[in-house]
């Protein structure tokens, strides 16, 4: 059963027992062995610190021009529950968890929280396995390639706009500072503005993404809750 999931991950673990722990939830550790520590829930620690580390050292990298917040805003769409659960679903962890009855029975195999616990815990599993470089390569290939789907789908401007309007009289507005380049490359400057005050800047290839770019980093400084 495991072979298919191994097959799924791109590696083959030497010590099967690792992934089968990582696929364990508490549910099952309590009604099978009587012991939590058998559960997935420490892998998941680690992963979380291995998958973090690993995306934020590629996108460090590969956007040596973005700025800290820009950063740390596309990170916490990778690194969400929402994306890990997806990586987890195409690769049918659900099949494969080892649940207790009732969490059986109530949906845990599909269950977002849940998935994305175990993605990480899988992670982990495989760095204990085989170490950090197979864990990176995990990680790269299965959860850095929704960079660009994070990119394009997200409308940080309107986010920025629905957050500050919790406020009553809240003004936005959005300021190019600069245009430089030739006409087939251009990059463009824009500043954030809420009531008057500068709250974040962006760049890009055009001024709409320039303007996403600021409403990114004006959500980090203004609502870091958001991360």
């Amino acid at each position: 059963m495991l072979n298919k999931l191994e097959k799924a991950l791109g590696y083959k673990f030497r010590d099967p027992e690792l992934l089968r722990m990582a696929l364990t939830h508490t549910s099952c550790a309590n009604e099978i062995y009587q012991d939590p520590l058998r559960s997935y829930e420490r892998l998941e620690f680690l992963g979380d610190s291995i998958v973090g580390f690993v995306t934020a050292e590629y996108l460090y990298r590969t956007f040596p021009k973005k700025l800290e917040g820009d950063l740390t805003r596309i990170r916490a769409e990778l690194v969400c529950e929402k994306s890990l659960a997806a990586v987890a679903e195409r690769l049918s962890l659900g099949e494969h968890l080892l649940l207790g009855n009732g969490e059986d029975q109530s949906g845990g195999r599909r269950r977002p929280s849940i998935l994305c616990d175990v993605m990480e815990a899988v992670v982990a599993a495989s760095y204990l396995d085989g170490g950090f470089a197979v864990a990176s390569d995990i990680v790269t290939r299965l959860i850095l390639p929704q960079l660009a789907e994070a990119e394009k789908t997200h409308d940080y401007k309107t986010e920025l706009q629905e957050l500050v309007q919790r406020k009553k009289s809240q003004q936005l507005s959005y300021e190019l500072i600069s245009e430089t380049g030739p006409d087939h490359c251009k990059e463009f400057n824009v500043h954030v503005l809420l009531n008057g005050r500068e709250v974040g800047t962006g760049s890009g290839t055009s001024k709409k993404r320039a303007e996403q770019a600021a409403a990114a980093q004006a959500i980090v400084r203004l609502f870091p809750e958001q991360k």
